[in-house]
């Protein structure tokens, strides 16, 4: 099969397998690294900047808020713009990705970049989604969305090892995230190859009309895009209002679920394993990150797989009831062993409670994807948001995050309950 075709004499790709890893790679830049390099750097910026656990939860929460905001943003992407949305919002990952390598800047700048990194994020989550998935044949989607979801795994492990290289060779964060961007690079020149390849019709017999008309609709298109807007949510949940309810209620759970481990993983490492240089300190966190990235690649071909056979319900409800256990166990067994479970459940469940969530909200109707898949990612970083927030709070003075694990643990069980409500909603109308 050819990779590349030739349009206007230039070269676009084609291969489906090419575009998938391409997708791979676009996630690991603005998942792996635009969102979750700050876990893996989070023990060396507190210990250089002197940060306290409270804020370093108001960083993590203000970057849920930003992505809360990008997947809003996702969802009045007209689905003709979606490349090119996607082309500005990676650039604008990238961007913040360098900028939080400036060390000396003010705590407040600090918010506003881990603010427009969420933006940037949630906006390219979806759409990459959206413009690649879209390329695949219906018999190869279930393999090649799995690669290319494996993207947020290899984003994780990326930002494991380039923490711990850089770590061990005596720098900090400020040099890692700025070789994070320099890595990141070569995306927008990837996601350029795979442009749609025809360009967009214009209908010149209109264009006088058009003109005439101008004024008018500038006038009034801020209130248009609202009654439009409007119209796509009712056209889009129409027949399915119960069972939008229940997934995206259950996938706001799952994201405040995960989102502790996610989070404070590293530090917890670094708490309770108790080497005594401060090298063995960060490497344990750093370990116990890569773990995660490793299952996170792996996890879903494998969730994929079974998804083609039992369906992605099911699949789901069981990841979740497995993640709700994960949650539990640094809190059943001491040391190690219980923070090592839990890295390895993690990765193993939540980019596979993404992907499989989006399929299946997406499926509920075709065509408004975009839509729904931007309102499940709204309720899915409105957990997110409060997730660090509770756990600070549980956490106390003491910063012991034993209670924030438990309540996440429950709050994951019962997203566990709404999502065998909405299979047997779903039952009762197919």
């Amino acid at each position: 099969m050819m990779i590349f075709s030739q349009s206007h004499s230039k070269f676009i790709i084609t291969n489906q397998t090419a575009t998938a890893f391409i997708g791979l790679y676009c996630m690991a830049v603005v998942m792996g690294f635009g969102r979750f390099l700050f876990t893996a750097t989070l023990p060396d910026i507190m210990s250089q900047l002197s940060l306290s656990t409270p804020i370093a939860g108001w960083l993590a929460s203000i970057n849920y808020i930003g992505y809360f905001f990008g997947a809003l943003i996702a969802i009045f992407v007209p689905h003709r713009l979606t490349w090119q949305m996607l082309m500005l919002w990676v650039s604008v990952s990238i961007v913040t990705t360098l900028l939080l390598s400036m060390s000396q800047l003010s705590l407040n700048i600090w918010y506003g970049i881990r603010f427009l990194a969420g933006v940037a994020s949630g906006v390219a989550m979806i759409l990459s989604s959206s413009l690649v998935i879209q390329r695949f044949t219906d018999e190869r989607r279930y393999m090649l969305s799995s690669i290319h979801y494996a993207g947020i795994g290899a984003g994780i492990s990326a930002s494991a090892i380039l923490s711990w290289v850089l770590l061990a060779w005596g720098f900090h964060f400020d040099l890692i995230w700025r070789s994070a961007a320099i890595i990141s690079l070569p995306v927008v020149i990837l996601l350029f190859a795979i442009r749609p390849s025809k360009p967009t019709i214009v209908d010149n017999s209109n264009l006088a009309d058009n003109n005439k008309n101008s004024h008018k609709v500038k006038k009034n298109s801020i209130y248009q895009i609202y009654i439009e807007f409007k119209r796509a949510i009712y056209d889009a949940v129409i027949g399915h209002t119960t069972a939008i309810a229940l997934l995206s209620a259950s996938y706001l759970l799952a994201g405040f679920g995960y989102i502790t481990s996610a989070t404070f993983l590293p530090v917890m490492a670094v708490q309770r394993l108790t080497e005594q240089s401060t090298t063995g300190q960060n490497n344990s966190g750093l370990l116990i990150w890569l773990i995660v990235g490793i299952f996170a690649m792996l996890s879903n071909p494998i969730w994929g797989a079974l998804a083609k056979r039992i369906g992605e319900i099911k699949t789901l409800m069981g990841l979740t009831l497995l993640q709700s256990l994960g949650m539990l166990l640094p809190l059943w067994l001491d040391g190690a062993s219980g923070l090592y479970g839990n890295a390895v459940i993690l990765g193993l469940t939540f980019a596979g409670i993404v992907s499989m969530t989006l399929v299946i909200i997406k499926n509920i109707n075709p065509i408004y994807s975009n839509l729904l898949m931007g309102l499940a990612t709204l309720a899915y970083s409105i957990g997110q948001f409060i997730g660090p927030l509770v756990t600070v709070a549980l956490a106390g003075q003491s910063n012991n995050f034993n209670a924030g694990l438990q309540v996440a643990g429950v709050g994951l069980f019962f997203s566990l309950i709404l999502l065998i409500w909405f299979y047997r909603q779903t039952s009762i109308t197919n």
